[in-house]
């Protein structure tokens, strides 16, 4: 009678696939199938137990098992300890690569914060000597104040010269070329000192400008050499996960040194147009001062021509003074002799006519026209005539006195006015222009 298996035992272990084991794996002597022999084995038996094949076969999955996994896990062990090692190595690359980019990026800020140092320094140097150009503009410009009071003050004196003597001479056309000369130089001096004051302010907003990108590059700086200062020992590391993404207002390095070149290249520009600027101020400050104390000699010596010419005159006018006084002394002495000289005919004509009237008496044919009464009668004619004659050149000789006064009193008047010219000229204008500013005041050294 056949047995008829009523309980049916475990399956038995699969076996592990021939992909998944090693090379060296003995291949198995006995087939769990569903064919297998285990059936056969028991057949008639009821009971749950392995065969030895079977019993074999699973000791040697398990060694296989076993085997396996000891080989992944040190093939693990072994690619993690590798990837580890290069991990660290990466690491250790990396920031070491950082650690020289900080380095070199140091540089390139100790570079361009130098630059900037430079230029702050050459940019305020600058400054300083356009400001001291600005104190010497401005001096000058006060200094133009007292030879234009001088010139006019000239001016208004001149004016009170008296008659014939207010003149359009030469030493007025002279101080009016003075006092035009000062205008127009105290516009270019307040034009150069608005330019000038113009060029500080611009010197300046460059100069704060390169001092804000220097200050910006010196917290940078200090910033990058604190953070190439740390290492994996230091103790104020720490985590911070939103830190390792761009900014959207960051700069590129183009753009970052761009910014900086275009900073000191405003301010070399600007240095430049104060150095040209200061060159211009020297040149006009030297020219103005110049043509001033030119303009000023010039006043000065027709000034001193137009007083030598007065004088000239005036001296002429005194000998021919003298000269009138003294014939006004003669001619007064000529009237009084010609007086004198009617006054004698007097008795001469009452003789005459004493005799004439006289000899009227005559009687009868005694009162005849003998030579005696021809006589008479041209005598008394003769003594009329003269006085007459005496008379009428005692006219001459009073008129010709009265003219002589005339040209006193006129030439008094003229040497009196000509006194009144080299009083101002000489007196007020002369020793006033002796407060003329000196060449060193004009350019603004003083």
């Amino acid at each position: 009678m056949s047995a008829q298996v009523l309980v049916s035992r475990p399956p038995a272990p699969q076996s592990i696939p021939a992909q998944s084991l090693p090379v060296h794996t003995v291949e198995a002597p006995y087939n769990t199938g569903e064919h297998s022999s285990s059936g056969l084995a028991t057949s008639g038996f009821r009971t749950a137990k392995y065969l030895l094949e079977e019993w074999q076969q699973g000791g040697y999955t398990s060694y296989y098992q076993a085997f396996s996994d000891r080989d992944c896990s040190e093939k693990v062990r072994h690619e993690a300890k590798q990837l580890a090692a290069e991990c660290e190595a990466r690491a250790q690359r990396s920031q070491a690569d950082a650690t020289k980019k900080l380095g070199e990026r140091l540089l390139d800020v100790h570079f361009w914060r130098s630059e900037l140092e430079r230029e702050i320094r050459d940019l305020t140097a600058e400054t300083e000597l356009l400001l001291q150009q600005k104190s010497r503009l401005q001096r000058a410009l006060d200094a133009t104040d007292i030879p234009y009071s001088i010139a006019s003050d000239n001016l208004q004196s001149r004016e009170r010269r008296v008659g014939a003597e207010l003149v359009r001479d030469g030493a007025e056309v002279e101080l009016l070329r003075e006092v035009e000369l000062i205008r127009n130089i105290q516009d270019l001096l307040k034009r150069t000192l608005e330019k000038t004051i113009q060029q500080i302010r611009q010197n300046r907003d460059a100069k704060e400008k390169l001092e804000m990108d220097w200050s910006d590059k010196v917290e940078a700086y200090d910033i990058d050499n604190k953070s190439g200062r740390y290492n994996n020992q230091s103790t104020e590391i720490q985590f911070h996960h939103n830190s390792s993404k761009f900014e959207d207002n960051t700069s590129t390095p183009e753009s970052w040194a761009q910014y900086s070149h275009e900073n000191i290249y405003r301010a070399e520009r600007e240095r430049m147009a104060s150095i040209n600027l200061r060159s211009l101020v020297d040149s006009i400050l030297q020219d103005t001062a110049e043509d001033l104390r030119s303009q000023c000699d010039a006043v000065n010596s027709a000034l001193a021509k137009r007083c030598e010419e007065v004088e000239d005159v005036k001296r002429k006018l005194e000998d021919h003074l003298k000269k009138t006084l003294k014939e006004i002394g003669a001619q007064e002495n000529n009237i009084a002799a010609l007086k004198q000289a009617i006054t004698d005919k007097e008795a001469p004509m009452k003789v005459a006519q004493t005799r004439l009237y006289q000899r009227s008496f005559r009687p009868n044919v005694e009162l005849c026209r003998d030579p005696v009464q021809f006589r008479l009668v041209s005598e008394v004619g003769e003594l009329t005539e003269s006085v007459e004659f005496l008379k009428q050149k005692l006219e001459e000789a009073e008129q010709s006195l009265r003219n002589l006064e005339d040209t006193r009193m006129s030439l008094e008047k003229d040497i009196a006015n000509k006194a009144n010219t080299l009083f101002i000229d000489r007196e007020k204008c002369m020793t006033h222009r002796t407060r003329y500013p000196v060449v060193m005041k004009l350019t603004g050294f003083q």
